[in-house]
């Protein structure tokens, strides 16, 4: 299959999944909604107990972005399992499409799902106050890693699809991609954390990309935490792509 004939059926097949999940309006609506929830929940029940040193509402929007995102990769896996095991993938291949189109077009879905939660959650966010200071390259440079975060964590639930024997199995093997923001500086500082936990929040993948979103939309100086937080991206994207790829053969063999 050329570059252009694997480029156009992982479009065209992106599509199916995006219908599918208009067919599912429940999963979709809890999908979009959860993350808002949080937020919110964060913001007016927990917000006027913890001390960031700025509104509440200001240090959270970061990681309520990146919770969105673990979300809605969560329904990517729950739909490549459901992909692998109901026997469409078979005739996929019968058309000379081969794993990584397929997957792919899972991915390119979960993405654009995940970029209009993520507005979604940012419209929200700036009616209850937050106000970015971000001028247009800053806000671009933003955009730009949540973009980078989204397709890697959105390729790492492919993977955890196609480990799952059932839909049921791949919901709850991503638990890890929804829990993961918790143990960073999403809701609170490090610092206040205990101190077995410190070396985990402030090395795993999540927290230099919070730390750039949140310098980069502030108007802050971020350090190299964007270049730490865009090469988890990237590994995290190699890594994954590669996996998927040797999973899909041998579920397919």
């Amino acid at each position: 299959m050329t570059t252009m004939t694997t480029s156009t059926a992982a479009f065209s097949l992106a599509g199916r999944s995006l219908r599918i999940s208009r067919r599912s309006p429940d999963a979709l609506i809890a999908a979009l909604m959860l993350p808002v929830m949080l937020m919110l929940i964060f913001v007016y029940f927990f917000g006027g107990a913890i001390d960031t040193g700025t509104e509440y509402v200001t240090y959270v929007v970061p990681g309520a972005m990146l919770l969105c995102a673990g979300f809605g990769a969560a329904s990517t896996a729950v739909s490549v399992a459901d992909d692998m095991k109901n026997g469409i993938v078979d005739r996929f291949r019968s058309l000379d499409i081969g794993g990584i189109p397929i997957l792919a077009a899972h991915v390119t879905a979960s993405v654009l799902r995940n970029l209009l939660s993520t507005v979604l959650v940012l419209a929200v966010a700036l009616a209850i106050g937050f106000r970015p200071q971000a001028g247009p390259l800053a806000f671009l440079a933003a955009a730009g890693l949540l973009l980078a975060y989204i397709t890697a964590i959105s390729w790492l639930a492919a993977v955890l699809g196609l480990l799952a024997k059932s839909p049921e199995a791949a919901g709850g093997f991503t638990f890890l991609m929804m829990f993961l923001p918790y143990p960073s500086s999403a809701f609170v500082p490090i610092h206040t954390m205990p101190t077995w936990l410190h070396g985990f929040a402030e090395h795993q993948p999540l927290t230099p990309v919070i730390e750039s979103l949140r310098a980069l939309l502030l108007a802050q100086s971020a350090g190299n935490s964007p270049w730490v937080a865009l090469a988890w991206c990237a590994g995290i994207t190699a890594v994954a792509v590669a996996l998927a790829g040797i999973l899909f053969r041998g579920r397919t063999r």
